[in-house]
């Protein structure tokens, strides 16, 4: 949507400004009419002076409604309050009044921002990548994100892995006026736990709730398609899908790593046209480096590849496609959330020395049952959860790092301790769903989920955030979210209403993906081992460390699989961005100069069309066509837009010559002189019409017109007949002279 009118409201004058506002996915919102309506004569002192936008739009849902926006600071959440719940999107308005900057993003986080300061300049834009172009930007290293990534197994917002630029966080918007950044938060995800909800209550409204954002999201003006794997979140989207397109991808390693035959069966079932593909291992390999390409940021979750490929399988059928992302945020569906249940006897019977003391034992065991539950359940919530991932603590990353001092302990992190805090009256599975709204659903699941289907062309949706699907899931009672039964106990009740039952109530897997079984492979083993060998991971790294994890795995005594690929996947997407030495990747072409030197060639054919017309019309007005002072003047005009060029300005100093000595002194139009020396320029063979008798300009019988060698002179230029704005003869100049020469001066100023 671009909105180019916005009235301008003070106690003594009215007038109009100019913004624009540009969403980068307005998924839901369309521009049912551009209305810009009155304003308030009486508006009050107290309110003082007011910028304002005003639009009708139409939800996917067929409500309509009036935007109105507010551009002075107080009222500008206003604005958000009022936007429809299923929308995703990113977007900025520019006050050319005082010279600031509007961005916000949308509630969720699903649509990404990313900005930096150089000097007074902002830079912004969705993909980092889009930033580093820019030739004011220094690209630098950002040493804090690695940190986090080694942790979280992602950037954690709002650094990135670029010193200086950062995310815009989810439910914010950020104001840039004088060289300075402004960031506010507009909506927050709180959790408000109703305990007198029934379960019957609670599976109602999810259901209602749900069907209607899933068909608010199916409204498009193309075909809508949908992910789907074996779990009950996208199978849940697809039983929307009657008659329409789902798509799935598994591995040729087995069963366990792949789910296309579930998937295929519950096509039957619902009745949907299923499209699958069948990633052998060497495309998941040939496609790292792509992917993180792709990715702007290194990101360690090996389902983003599975998800780039699901994405192309999708884009050749459909250009919008729903999936199921979300859900186990909102719902409680992660597996780790049975954590504070399962932990809760042995954290009260056991004192926090002795869990300690045991921790340290449980870490020199081998790879055991229960080592593992030992571990984890030793501390309270706040030291030892940072997220659905858990890659390197603290001593692991001193060991680990060739700059120890680079290390931090990730409970400590600010953004984990603010979102905490935040959460603090709430029971410890709402605390984790907290933190993973905010942390790990933005970092890992909703970035994957857009750059990957973004490098496919294709518009993916997310029917779970919707802000009335949250409305509903946060007022679940804990108990209704995970118990002894299941995770996602309501949604899975509401989701059985239109499954069958095993689908339904099938155990959360993920997407699975089998690095733990490649790295046990010799091929790609070394292909691995090589990496950590490298320069950039001994740049990094205590390269033997890593080697020593690599040969363990291999060897089958410890699984580091995971450990591993954090590792592998930063150095690939180093080498990427820094060294720019991996040959894999096929880059998109950056055409910048190209489309500089494009608008330079437009702008000076611009120039030169107005010079033409310009000395035509003079020419034409005046009844002297002879004055030869007169005449020179006129060609000088149009030299000057020539300037540039020394061998069109060297042509024109000939011409110049030639046109003031042969001005004809009859007093015959412009036009009747053309179609004169049209006539004498003619030669016919009346003997063989087949014939044709071509006269060169440089033969000492030939004298050609001026104007005709004007027009020849001008298309010599480097504009091609591909920009579709070449001058054809100066009679057209001539005949649109007054509109294109007013439209000429606008675009060149």
């Amino acid at each position: 949507l671009e909105f180019r009118r916005v009235l301008f409201r003070s106690r003594f004058f009215f007038f109009f400004s100019s913004f624009s506002l540009s969403f980068f996915s307005g998924k839901n919102v369309r521009n049912k009419q551009r209305k810009f309506v009155g304003f308030n004569s009486d508006p009050s002192p107290a309110e003082g002076t007011e910028i304002w936008m005003e639009v009708d739009l139409r939800s996917e849902r067929g409500e309509e409604r009036t935007l109105r926006f507010f551009i002075n600071k107080r009222q500008q959440k206003n604005f958000f309050y009022n936007l429809p719940p299923s929308i995703m999107f990113g977007f900025a308005i520019y006050n050319t009044k005082d010279k600031s900057l509007f961005i916000a993003r949308d509630f969720f986080g699903i649509k990404p921002m990313h900005y930096t300061v150089v000097g007074k300049d902002l830079i912004y834009a969705s993909e980092i990548k889009s930033i580093l172009e820019h030739p004011k930007y220094e690209k630098k290293f950002n040493t804090k994100a690695l940190d986090s990534y080694l942790s979280f197994q992602y950037a954690v917002p709002p650094e990135t892995f670029f010193e200086g630029v950062y995310c815009l966080l989810p439910g914010h918007y950020m104001t840039f006026e004088n060289g300075e950044v402004e960031t506010i938060r507009y909506w927050e995800a709180k959790f408000k736990p109703d305990d007198k909800l029934s379960e019957e209550e609670a599976v109602d409204k999810i259901e209602r709730v749900f069907e209607d954002s899933v068909n608010a999201h199916k409204i498009a003006d193309v075909e809508v398609g949908c992910f789907l794997s074996s779990g009950v979140d996208s199978s849940y989207v697809s039983t929307y899908f009657a008659d329409q397109k789902t798509f799935t991808v598994g591995f040729d390693f087995g069963q366990k790593y792949n789910e296309i035959s579930w998937a295929s069966n519950l096509s039957k079932e619902i009745g949907v046209e299923h499209h699958t593909h069948l990633i052998s291992s060497e495309e998941f390999w040939d496609a790292v480096p792509t992917v993180q390409y792709h990715m702007d940021q290194p990101l360690a979750d090996p389902s983003c590849i599975a998800l780039y490929f699901v994405s192309r399988l999708a884009s050749e059928y459909v250009k919008v496609v729903l999936s199921g992302e979300g859900a186990d945020e909102l719902f409680g569906g992660y597996t780790c959330y049975n954590d504070p249940r399962v932990f809760k006897i042995y954290q009260k019977i056991v004192p926090y020395a002795i869990r300690k003391a045991l921790c340290k034992l449980a870490k020199k065991l081998p790879d055991i049952k229960g080592r593992d539950y030992i571990i984890r359940a030793t501390h309270p919530l706040e030291k030892r959860y940072i997220g659905n991932a858990f890659m390197y603590d603290y001593e692991q990353k001193r060991e680990l790092l060739r700059d120890p001092s680079i290390a931090s302990e990730p409970q400590k992190l600010k953004a984990v301790r603010r979102i905490y805090n935040r959460a603090r009256r709430h029971d410890d599975v709402t605390k984790m769903q907290t933190l993973d709204i905010n942390l790990w659903m933005v970092g890992d699941i909703l970035l994957k989920a857009d750059r990957m289907s973004m490098a496919n062309s294709l518009e993916l949706r997310v029917p779970f955030l919707d802000k009335e699907v949250f409305k509903v899931a946060s007022t679940l009672p804990t108990k209704m979210r995970v118990n002894k039964y299941n995770t996602k106990y309501a949604m899975r009740r509401a989701a059985q209403r239109h499954l069958p039952q095993e689908t339904a109530e099938k155990e959360k897997l993920g997407f699975p993906v089998p690095t733990r079984e490649w790295l046990k492979d010799e091929r790609y083993y070394n292909i691995v081992k090589e990496a950590f060998e490298s320069e950039t991971a001994q740049k990094f790294f205590n390269s033997d460390i890593l080697v020593a994890w690599l040969d363990e795995h291999y060897a089958q005594r410890e699984d580091n699989s995971r450990k591993i690929w954090t590792i592998y996947i930063f150095i690939v997407w180093y080498n990427i961005y820094f060294n720019e030495n991996e040959e894999r990747v096929t880059k998109p072409q950056n055409h910048l100069v190209e489309l500089k030197a494009k608008a330079e060639a437009q702008r000076k054919l611009a120039k030169q069309k107005a010079a033409i017309a310009k000395v035509q019309a003079e020419l034409a007005s005046q009844e002297g066509l002879g004055d030869d002072g007169y005449a020179a003047n006129a060609i000088d005009n149009v030299e000057e837009a020539f300037d540039d060029d020394d061998k069109i300005a060297s042509k024109f100093q000939n011409l110049q010559e030639r046109v003031v000595g042969s001005l004809p002194n009859e007093t015959l139009t412009p036009l009747q002189q053309a179609e004169q020396a049209a006539m004498e320029m003619e030669v016919e063979d009346d003997d063989d019409e087949n014939d044709e008798h071509i006269i060169e300009e440089n033969s000492d019988d030939y004298e050609a017109d001026p104007a005709e060698e004007l027009i020849d002179i001008t298309q010599q230029s480097e504009i091609t007949d591909d920009d579709g704005i070449i001058l054809d003869n100066v009679i057209d100049s001539i005949i649109s002279d007054v509109d294109d020469l007013r439209d000429l001066k606008d675009d060149d100023e």
